[in-house]
């Protein structure tokens, strides 16, 4: 297995929160789900990841019980689950002890927020020296607004490309993916 998914913070806090109305990929859901059938059937790691924000008292505080993956994700008992408290998987969790105990050095990323925690991942997995694939159409995110500039998730999504491409990943989608699970597979 030198392959592992990272699902990054497809979790119940994100829809607990007003902004969830505004996300651009309400069913991440399903583009996650489609991601961990294709990894699973390639033999490959599933990584689960959570942000929790212990003690803070809001949507990413575990004692209010939002920090959990969404309820229509197909995780299995024997993939990992591990928590973070920053904004990539790396820097407060074991995330890389486990991608080298299992011999990983490729890694394909999805998740909410995709310019934030999915973005921020992919950097450090890059600096890592992990070959790193984003998958653009299984993050999530909202508009921001700053100084009253508002980009919408669109924009903010395509910037996230952009910035990635080429430097810290390969920018791929769900579709393309099972296309080329299907190719190698013939």
């Amino acid at each position: 297995m030198t392959r592992a998914l990272i699902v990054i913070d497809v979790q119940e806090s994100f829809r607990a929160r007003p902004e969830w109305e505004e996300i651009n990929n309400p069913k991440i859901a399903e583009q996650v789900n489609r991601l961990v059938r294709l990894a699973r059937d390639a033999g490959d790691l599933v990584v689960w990841v959570l942000h929790s924000e212990p003690g803070s008292g809001g949507v990413f505080d575990p004692a209010l019980g939002h920090v959990r993956l969404m309820d229509e994700l197909e995780r299995q008992d024997d993939e990992p689950l591990i928590r973070k408290t920053s904004h990539n998987a790396f820097t407060t969790t074991n995330l890389q002890q486990q991608l080298t105990e299992h011999g990983v050095r490729e890694l394909t990323v999805c998740g909410i927020r995709a310019e934030q925690c999915v973005e921020t991942t992919t950097r450090v997995g890059s600096d890592l020296g992990y070959q790193v694939t984003f998958v653009t159409d299984a993050t999530a995110t909202n508009p921001i607004t700053r100084n009253g500039v508002t980009l919408s998730a669109e924009e903010i999504v395509q910037r996230t490309e952009f910035a990635l491409a080429d430097r810290f990943a390969t920018i791929a989608t769900v579709d393309g993916l099972e296309r080329a699970a299907a190719d190698q597979a013939r």
